[in-house]
């Protein structure tokens, strides 16, 4: 058996677990540089706020409804995720981290020490509640799919915990489900699947093999399929962390590294440009390490847009290849420089800017150079990244940190009005109490 265990609201609710005057209120977090809704309280949704509602056009409906706003507050919301992830880990030493809201529970094996099922669930709910202060729900079934189902339900019918043990419970599951609305099931398929007249998870299960095959995606249909039919398909893997203290999926190591941000105000002199390509370098390049990784491409993105507030943005890149794979900051950082020099132009307006690590491959297996550094230079460089990963991790991040990035608070940082303290992260801003 599976258990999915969902936060409510996560950002909403890691927002009034240090702030109980904004219980039972309307309440919004906004995404980076406060530009839309990401995540909204159950009385903030009753007022018809939409998910992804740029801030701007709802700013008037927030402050006549008195909802209360919030920036986004990433220290705070990784912090108390990895929190829950511990508590769920009291529970079954098999946890898999789905999202940063979200975690599969391996069940199997507590069949003899567990009798009730239901009641499991809802201790693990209420401990989650009392030792890190978060709402959740809990879906328990035989396979992933249904458990996300059962987490789905418990949810829409206000009981927060359901268990899909038999075959007749996990059949009234999947006929009041529609078939868009299974885990898997994108916007295109869910289209096929009414003009198939396969409107429920139900008819989707009762369908022939062959049937599924043929107009579901092959094998990654087929597995949907025999996962709704109680059989499990999908494999269970560890956690992996962000460098922002996001809790991800385990998962292969990435083809390509990003890390791009919207400015809080328009930039146009080049100091500032060098100073936050270097800081996207330094959190791309801590990525690429994570992995264990090396990389043969940079691209630097540069974002401008017209001249006018309805104007399409546009983005401009310069790809360059790198003399050997390398996971340095300082090198990336070099080479990066070189890419923005190439792009910007005086008297822009540049909006945004990123950069994009390609070609990659595992660290310590490169394809050197005649004439790049030698295997010794790169080893002394490559211990110098371990230290400097291993003293942020300890002492907080940019506890070290490259010169080339500028100050703590640079003038290209994005918007954040309306942000909480760090409670939990910060010395300065732990939480008092009077």
């Amino acid at each position: 058996m599976y258990a999915l265990v969902d936060c409510n609201n996560f950002y909403v609710s890691c927002e009034r677990v240090f702030q109980p005057q904004l219980e039972g209120q309307p309440g919004v977090v906004l995404s980076n540089n406060d530009g839309c809704l990401i995540s909204r309280s159950d009385e903030a949704k009753a007022l018809g706020l939409e998910m992804g509602a740029p801030y701007h056009l709802v700013r008037a409906q927030l402050q006549a409804q008195g909802v209360w706003v919030r920036s986004s507050n990433y220290a705070l919301y990784g912090d108390l995720s990895r929190r829950v992830v511990e508590v769920l880990g009291l529970f079954t030493p098999d946890v898999e981290v789905y999202s940063i809201d979200e975690a599969f529970l391996d069940l199997a094996g507590l069949g003899y020490i567990v009798p009730d099922l239901e009641a499991y669930a809802a201790r693990i709910r209420a401990t989650v509640q009392q030792y890190v202060g978060i709402p959740t729900c809990v879906g328990v079934a035989p396979t992933k799919t249904l458990a996300k189902l059962a987490n789905r339900l418990a949810r829409r019918t206000g009981t927060r915990v359901m268990v899909l043990a038999t075959a007749a419970e996990q059949q009234l599951a999947l006929a009041a489900t529609p078939s868009g609305s299974v885990w898997g099931i994108g916007r295109r398929y869910a289209r096929k699947l009414l003009e198939a007249d396969v409107h429920t998870a139900a008819d989707l299960a009762a369908q022939p093999e062959a049937w599924v095959r043929r107009h579901l995606g092959g094998v990654v249909g087929v597995r949907l399929w025999q996962e709704l039919r109680g059989r499990p398909c999908l494999g269970f893997a560890g956690p992996e962390w962000d460098d922002d203290g996001q809790l991800l999926p385990a998962r292969s190591a990435k083809h390509t590294i990003t890390c791009t941000r919207s400015f809080g105000r328009p930039q146009q002199e080049l100091e500032p440009l060098r100073e936050a390509v270097a800081t996207f370098v330094a959190r791309a390049a801590e990525k690429l390490r994570r992995q264990d990784g090396a990389a043969n491409m940079l691209t630097v993105l540069l974002g401008t847009r017209g001249p006018t507030a309805t104007a399409r943005s546009t983005t401009h890149t310069a790809v360059l290849a790198l003399p050997d794979a390398t996971s340095s900051t300082p090198e990336l950082t070099r080479v990066a420089w070189q890419g923005l020099q190439q792009l910007w132009r005086a008297n822009t307006s540049y909006y945004r800017a990123g950069v994009l690590l390609g070609g990659l491959e595992p660290a310590g297996q490169p394809q050197l150079s005649l004439f790049g550094p030698t295997p010794e230079a790169q080893a002394r460089q490559q211990h110098l990244m371990t230290a400097l990963d291993i003293v942020n991790k300890r002492f907080g991040r940019d506890a070290v940190r490259c010169a080339a990035t500028g100050q703590k608070k640079p003038a290209w940082s994005g918007r954040a009005a309306f942000r909480s303290a760090q409670f939990t992260t910060s010395w300065p801003q732990l939480w008092t109490v009077a």
